[in-house]
């Protein structure tokens, strides 16, 4: 059965339909070594190149939809490299063949937190359609005094540059005098969203962690640059809310007990956090001493 093109590309994990489209349209797609068009579509069997490289066509039966859960330090960026050097959410990510980690969503470089990622383009891009309304819990240090009325604008909704927003629910959850916490809920992932909607109170936000996304929280022993491998039952939840078929495979194991390399799991990610963070401090004492010789 042919399927459009875009969507193959899309699930392969290239990006969105709509950012595939563009690829199309640009030319730089081709299918047993023809040049297709917007609209062309695609057999199992035929041979996708996008810019000179073979795309594997994994259809719905034999794609593994597979979600991470990473906690993202201050610092790091949303993108999958970055000119001036900084660190990316994707350097620490296990490696895939046939496949690529595609992000669900962002957090800023000052926010750190829950971020989701996943194997399956079509996937992400239903996660993170605004009609799909799910919800996103942060907790967020709040510098300024924050009194009732202040909470009630909140939470009834206030004018933003981009158009009207507010918090389904907002909780303290510490802190005295300027300096609190509390926990905001919102269905939207609008550009700094949160932060906006404090500073539209003269208050300024301090820290803003993401700690929950639908009914997948951020796991407290996992350590900042460090993630997690969703099992089934959680991934078929997260599938069920954007209505897409459940998954039947999984690449976690069950039964981690009986297996001594995983008797551990948390120690083993933070000594791969610890080696990733050694290792790219050396990569910037080498690029410094090069620099300083040129």
């Amino acid at each position: 059965m042919s399927e459009k093109l875009q969507k193959v590309l899309a699930r392969a994990g290239l990006g969105s339909r709509r950012k595939m489209e563009l690829v199309i349209q640009e030319g730089r797609v081709s299918v047993d070594g023809k040049v297709v068009a917007l609209g062309d579509r695609v057999e199992e069997e035929q041979v996708i190149r996008v810019d000179g490289h073979i795309v594997k066509n994994r259809t719905p039966e034999n794609a593994i939809c597979r979600i991470l859960t990473y906690n993202k330090p201050e610092g790091e960026i949303c993108t999958r490299s970055d000119e001036e050097g900084r660190t990316t959410v994707f350097e620490r990510l296990p490696s895939l063949k046939g496949a690529r980690w595609i992000s669900i969503g962002r957090l800023d470089i000052n926010t750190s937190g829950l971020l989701l990622f996943t194997t399956d383009g079509e996937f992400a891009n239903k996660m993170m359609h605004p009609s799909q309304q799910i919800e996103r819990e942060y907790a967020v240090r709040v510098f300024g005094d924050v009194t009732d009325a202040i909470l009630n604008r909140l939470r009834m909704g206030v004018q933003l540059e981009d158009g009207e927003a507010k918090f389904l629910d907002i909780k303290e959850s510490g802190g005295e005098g300027i300096n609190r916490w509390f926990h905001v809920v919102l269905t939207e992932g609008r550009t700094r969203e949160v932060r906006r909607l404090w500073e539209s109170q003269g208050l300024q936000v301090s820290r803003l962690m993401r700690v929950r996304y639908g009914n997948i929280a951020l796991n407290n022993q996992l350590p900042q640059g460090g993630w997690s491998e969703l099992n089934l039952k959680e991934v078929n939840y997260l599938r069920k809310l954007v209505d897409m078929p459940k998954e039947t495979e999984s690449k976690v194991k069950v039964d981690v007990a009986k297996d001594s390399k995983f008797t551990n799991p948390q120690a083993r990610i933070r000594r791969a956090v610890k080696k990733h963070a050694l290792h790219r401090k050396a990569g910037e004492r080498r690029r410094t001493k090069t620099r300083t010789r040129s």
